[in-house]
This record gives C-alpha cells, sequence and structure tokens, in this order.
C-alpha cells in the first residue's frame, strides 16, 4: 500500500505543534497526591493470662421459713341446747360440786346452756325460779348430751358473782410456800361458823377455787376444808398464764371473801 506524503507531512506537522506547544505553556500544577497513610505499628504481643475458672455454688433449695403455730381462737355461741342423761342432776351456785346446791334437774329434761368455765368441763345453765326471775346455776357436762360443741359458749366463770353471805366476810389474809416436794401449802386466817350455817353434813366450811399448772395446761379445780389450810399436790412450771388461787368462806346463805392467794413459784 502506498502513502500518501500530504497526509504524512500533515500529521508530522501537528505532532510538532503539540509538542511545542506542551514544552512553551506555563508548567502544569503538580496533581496532589494523597499523603502517605502511615502503616500500623505491629503491635507488642503481650501475655494475657486465660481467665480464672470461679467455681459458683449451684444453689440450693433455700427451706421456707416454718411458721410459728398459733392458737386459732374458737368462735363463741350465745347458747346451745342439751338434755341431762342422769336420773337427777345438780345445779349448783358455782362451776365444782363443793358449790351451794340449788336445783335437780330430773332425766331427760331439755336445758338451755349459756356459758362455761375458763379451764373444766362444768357449764352454765339458764333457769327462772318460780317469781320468774333469773335462777341460772352450773351443771357437769359428762351428764349432758349436748347438741354441739361446749368449747364455743362464752367463758363467764372467773367473772361472775357467787351469791354473799350476809354473816360472815371471808379471810383477811392468806399465806402459800411450796414444801421440799414441790407442793404448795396454802393457809388463811380461820373464820368459823355456827353449825346452823351449814347446808348439810357434807358442805366444807372453806372453799379454795385453784388454777394450777399440770403438763404445760392451766387445770381449774375446786377444793373443800373445814380447816384454815390445805395442799395442792401438783402445781408445774411451763404454762402461759401464772398458776393462782383464792379463798372463800362457804355457809348457806352465800359466800365470804375472797381473799387472793399469794401463789409462790415453781
Amino acid at each position: 500500500m502506498k502513502t500518501n506524503p500530504h497526509k504524512l507531512l500533515l500529521f508530522l506537522t501537528l505532532v510538532i505543534q503539540a509538542c511545542g506547544s506542551t514544552n512553551g505553556g506555563q508548567p502544569a500544577s503538580p496533581s496532589l497526591q494523597p499523603a502517605d497513610t502511615p502503616s500500623a505499628v505491629p503491635a507488642t504481643h503481650t501475655f494475657t493470662p486465660p481467665p480464672t475458672l470461679t467455681f459458683t455454688p449451684v444453689p440450693t433449695d433455700t427451706p421456707a421459713p416454718t411458721e410459728t403455730p398459733t392458737s386459732t381462737p374458737i368462735p363463741t355461741v350465745e347458747s346451745l341446747r342439751a338434755t341431762v342423761i342422769a336420773d337427777k342432776l345438780s345445779c349448783r351456785y358455782g362451776p365444782g360440786a363443793l358449790y351451794l346446791y340449788l336445783i335437780a334437774f330430773n332425766g331427760t329434761a331439755r336445758i338451755k346452756l349459756i356459758g362455761r368455765t375458763d379451764a373444766n368441763n362444768w357449764v352454765w345453765v339458764e333457769n327462772v325460779d318460780l317469781q320468774n326471775r333469773s335462777s341460772n346455776c352450773w351443771v357437769n357436762q359428762k351428764f349432758l348430751e349436748i347438741q354441739g360443741d361446749p368449747q364455743t359458749l362464752p367463758i363467764v366463770y372467773p367473772g361472775l358473782k357467787l351469791p354473799v353471805s350476809p354473816y360472815y366476810p371471808g379471810p383477811s389474809w392468806a399465806n402459800a410456800k411450796r414444801d421440799e416436794n414441790g407442793r404448795v401449802v396454802i393457809s388463811w386466817e380461820p373464820v368459823p361458823i355456827s353449825p346452823g350455817k351449814y347446808e348439810d353434813e357434807n358442805m366444807q366450811q372453806y372453799l379454795i377455787e385453784v388454777w394450777r399448772c399440770e403438763a404445760g395446761q392451766i387445770i381449774f379445780e375446786t377444793l373443800g376444808t373445814n380447816f384454815p389450810f390445805i395442799t395442792v399436790d401438783v402445781d408445774e412450771a411451763g404454762c402461759a398464764i401464772p398458776s393462782h388461787g383464792r379463798v372463800f368462806v362457804q355457809e348457806k346463805h352465800g359466800y365470804g371473801g375472797p381473799v387472793e392467794i399469794p401463789w409462790p413459784s415453781p
């Protein structure tokens, strides 16, 4: 292939002009080169100890706190019905066989119970006399068939007043001490009464009410004697309330006193 001389000449001319233009003009501004980014210095290797294993005990079941048992109050009722199951049942002025006699209920009699003592099995009976006056009295519940729980009856004794003797006051003092066997020996001021003031040959001149402790329980009992002293054989420590007692003079019209017994500690 033949080369056109005119075209070759024109090409050389353009190349020469271009080179001259570049060398004769203002120097080109240098292109900004990015600054060298410093290379990260390799970190010095340090010894890192392995983590220490910590022993965490496995939680054990913690027993729930034990609740202290508390006594649940017994609900009370106003009265209960009962039937006498003895042939004759004496009803007395106080909650025990040694108190003065008031009346007797026949067997199968239906009665109304309206109260009880704090620590024995006698219950208070609603009763009216021939003049329709209140004449309530006490019977032993073991001779009754009771419709309900007698423990739900309200406690009315101690608290109720015994009939008062118009003739004799109670003793003015009483003493008590423990003997070498732990028994409580009680004495008081003598108060003689005349033979005509006895209810019958079985009546005791002195009536002693005792609240004593046995096996952690307070027991209420009545004791009788014709002498100005008596001994309580069993009285222990360990009850919620302290043991105590009192002395009455008893005659057929009522009671003199009482005088409180200064009870010795177990």
